[in-house]
């Protein structure tokens, strides 16, 4: 029998999250072959009346074709896969697996050569602009290691935070988004960090359970070339198969002049990948009640409670700063007092202190008022 948790979370991804709509396709791609999910959104889109298509991946098979591939196999694979995604209205993507270091082992002259082709090709030039989108992952065993949690209670957890009123949280994070729209100068300070930057004129975007399931961030992106100061990540952070931690990066006039992790070569391999590489992206305010602690997902980690990420790379659409890169790499800061706290300033007002809100507008996104 089929937990019913996953019938609502599959209903929800259909009917919330890319509202699909009589006669239009969807694209169900899933790397892990969770099939009870994936046989629910083929039910719910049905039911919707839409034209369900399901394309079923594996990170071994992944890692398998990735290690040799050339430049003209990635470029066939990536015009294979814009051919159909262009020919979807929606576009729903699951992953799952047991381990996530799977690509760990694949030159990173091969991933950014996957990130310039099927990345650039495929999702940010159509799934993202052009198709109502949701990712999101599947709990598994080795997602449970990553949480320190049993199977069971890290279920729980999952469905907990995925099946949450996003609708309450959307309405909640309005204030936010008018007071973003309203700023200019940002400030950010504690441990090993004290950041500068701007965000006038570029708009600020609320992420209520229409993009990434789990969902709760609010997210803009700094004037490109404003960003001075230095910031110490003090959440490990997966990238390109490899485990970061211990990252700071020192900035001056908006790039990145210096960046040390636990491997200092690895990271500046990343940001010469391009000129953008080493230019911020996108500033986020994680508010999820649910994600308390970092388990090396992006997905769940981004959007934990009283932290913020600061993404070198690519920046979206409809926040663009004028930024353009093959990478978007989300880091996450914590600045709740049990990971050393920390202090937001917009125009030199404080607006959160350890983690919560501190003025009245935005009390509704503390974690009590959302769950």
């Amino acid at each position: 029998m089929r937990d019913p948790r996953i019938q609502i979370l599959a209903k929800n991804l259909i009917n919330y999250s890319v509202r699909l709509k009589k006669g239009e396709s969807v694209l169900i791609e899933n790397f892990g072959l969770q099939k009870e999910l994936v046989k629910a959104l083929v039910e719910e889109a049905y039911k919707a009346g839409g034209n369900p298509f399901v394309s079923l991946k594996d990170h071994q098979i992944e890692r398998s074709l990735l290690l040799h591939a050339n430049e003209k196999q990635m470029n066939m694979m990536a015009d294979f896969e814009a051919n159909v995604m262009k020919n979807m209205n929606a576009y729903i993507g699951l992953r799952a697996g047991d381990n996530i270091n799977e690509l760990s082992d694949i030159p990173s002259e091969k991933m950014a050569l996957h990130g310039i082709t099927v990345g650039k090709k495929v999702h940010r030039e159509i799934r993202v602009p052009k198709t109502k989108w949701v990712v999101l992952r599947y709990p598994s065993a080795s997602m449970a290691q990553l949480a320190g949690l049993s199977t069971e209670a890290f279920e729980k957890f999952y469905f907990d935070v995925c099946n949450l009123d996003y609708g309450k949280m959307s309405q909640a994070m309005d204030s936010l988004v008018d007071l973003m729209n309203k700023t200019d100068k940002v400030r950010i300070t504690g441990e090993g960090t004290d950041l500068t930057f701007s965000i006038k004129d570029i708009p600020a975007v609320k992420c209520a359970g229409e993009m990434n399931i789990p969902d709760g961030e609010v997210y803009t992106a700094p004037v490109k070339d404003s960003v001075n100061g230095t910031i110490s990540y003090n959440t490990p952070s997966p990238y390109q198969g490899f485990t970061f931690e211990n990252i700071k990066l020192t900035f001056k006039d908006g790039k990145i002049i210096e960046a040390t992790a636990n491997d200092s070569d690895r990271i500046n391999n990343i940001f010469n990948t391009d000129e953008g590489a080493r230019y911020i992206g996108e500033f986020a305010i994680g508010v999820n009640p649910y994600i308390q602690h970092p388990m090396k997902d992006i997905l769940f980690d981004e959007k934990i409670d009283g932290s913020f990420h600061f993404t070198p790379g690519q920046c979206y659409d409809d926040a663009f700063n004028g930024n353009h890169s093959s990478i978007h790499w989300d880091i996450v800061h914590i600045q709740r007092p049990e990971y050393g706290g920390g202090e937001m300033y917009f125009d030199g007002v404080l607006i959160r202190k350890d983690g919560r809100f501190v003025i009245e507008e935005l009390y509704p996104l503390n974690p009590e008022n959302l769950k």
